[in-house]
């Protein structure tokens, strides 16, 4: 986070500047550092576990040990987090693994986890620590199914265009960790949850796919979501589902002693990058948290009403930003040149924001006065080390001066590629938090000198 500079130090009169200093507002008003120690208890007597998973997973075990490191027995326990999203902590052991895909690391760092809430009496605490990448990270599968089996399932629900809430839905029924069976395998003990959300809605049961919350789906409804978005998967998959799944239903009794409590979503960050735009002499409209769907399709629509704003503004209005979070997806298809020809090459470097933002300014199409960020808030957008990116005016001028074709990138699903050559990328490294998608558009009055807000 430290590349990422303050909030404070916002520049009134950029307008790339205001929407980059929103996206900062946004991530560290979700920072574990900030949010976890309010939600901490004091510490118990006793014996302390902590486990967990996610982008966020190693920074929220380094503010657990700030507040409960010093007096009494010292706290234990392990977390696994993406590669590069290590934090230095002093008595939690932080294991790196693979994401969006899983990896071996993450499957022997879950399976030390189980063992030692397996061990936990009824006079122990575990605290399990959750944020966005958990479901990939956190990796038991279940009998029957190879990791290649679950990476194979994983890649292509990702690719399938399928919802979050629906993936994660899937990958339930594939382990032997998600859907409440960490906390029902450190029964008898008492169980916190602090999860900080990535998913549209912030419901505990999809965050990370839900290791501490019952959930009373069935088999068959993963076998429904697979046939939905036409994902094919290995046979020893198909048999698994077939004999039934350890996904735990609500009200069983393993889970009576667990708490669940989200201590940071979309909607808070939204609010801290309203407050931002708010003193810096802005009008702002939030448009929601939990905005879904594929990512060109919800460009197209903000266009739209940007354009509406933009005509409707008057000499000295104050520019106007809208702010919205949630998860866009993206449906990777054939490739199309720009005359609408396929050329099978949707083969591209992108993410759902640099789509949506690439997406964006084709539709917009150069009109004057409306600016743009989307990123997404880990810093990581798809499987590139950027975040999103930021567009303005110049963008589509900038990519013929470059020769570079915003329409055939966008077909080619490949943003990232565009904006590595045209400029734009926001690049942060990892933010070690996750609240999903952040958006901006900034709209100016038509008085407003083109580059000031």
């Amino acid at each position: 986070m430290d590349r990422m500079g303050t909030a404070a130090s916002t520049p009134r009169g950029d307008p790339e500047q205001l929407l980059r200093a929103l996206f900062r507002a946004a991530v560290e008003r979700a920072d574990p550092m900030r949010v976890v120690p309010a939600h901490l208890p004091p510490r118990p007597d006793g014996r302390v576990i902590v486990v967990g998973a996610g982008k966020a997973a190693a920074r929220m075990a380094e503010a657990v040990e700030a507040v409960w490191g010093a007096g009494g027995e010292p706290v234990e326990g392990l977390v696994v987090t993406r590669y590069g999203h290590a934090r230095p902590t002093r008595r939690i052991e932080v294991v790196e693994a693979a994401h969006p895909v899983p990896d071996a690391a993450g499957e022997r760092a879950t399976e030390r986890m189980l063992a030692l809430v397996r061990g936990a009496g009824e006079g122990d605490l575990v605290l399990v620590l959750i944020s966005g990448g958990a479901s990939a990270l956190l990796v038991a599968p279940a009998p029957g199914i190879t990791l290649a089996d679950k990476a194979q399932v994983n890649a292509t629900l990702l690719a399938s265009g399928a919802p979050i809430d629906r993936i994660n839905l899937v990958r339930k029924h594939l382990s032997r960790v998600k859907g409440g069976q960490l906390a029902a395998a450190a029964w008898p003990a008492r169980v916190l949850c602090l999860m900080i959300s990535d998913v549209p809605g912030d419901d505990p049961a999809m965050i990370g796919s839900g290791p501490t919350v019952g959930d009373g789906s069935n088999p068959a409804d993963a076998r429904a979501v697979l046939d939905r978005w036409r994902v094919a998967v290995p046979a020893g998959v198909t048999a698994a589902l077939a004999q039934g799944s350890g996904v735990v239903p609500p009200g069983d009794p393993r889970l009576a002693r667990t708490r669940n409590e989200v201590i940071a979503a979309s909607a808070q960050s939204l609010d801290a990058a309203a407050d931002v735009a708010r003193a810096a002499g802005c009008e702002v409209r939030i448009l929601g948290d939990r905005i879904e769907g594929e990512a060109r399709e919800v460009a197209q629509a903000h266009a739209t009403l940007a354009l509406r704003e933009w005509a409707a503004r008057r000499q000295g209005d104050a520019p106007l930003v809208l702010l919205s979070g949630g998860e866009l997806t993206v449906t990777r298809r054939e490739g199309r040149t720009g005359d609408g020809t396929g050329d099978g090459t949707g083969d591209g470097i992108g993410g759902p924001n640099a789509e949506y933002a690439l997406a964006l300014a084709v539709a917009l199409d150069g009109a004057a006065g409306i600016h743009a960020i989307a990123c997404d808030t880990d810093g990581v957008d798809g499987a590139a080390e950027v975040a999103g990116a930021v567009i303005g005016p110049d963008t589509l001028v900038r990519a013929r001066s470059f020769a570079r074709d915003p329409v055939r990138a966008l077909d080619r699903h490949d943003a990232h590629g565009f904006f590595a050559a045209v400029g734009g990328q926001v690049v942060t490294g990892p933010t070690l938090t996750n609240v999903n998608d952040f958006r901006a558009l900034l709209i100016l009055p038509p008085d407003a000198p083109e580059g000031r807000a």
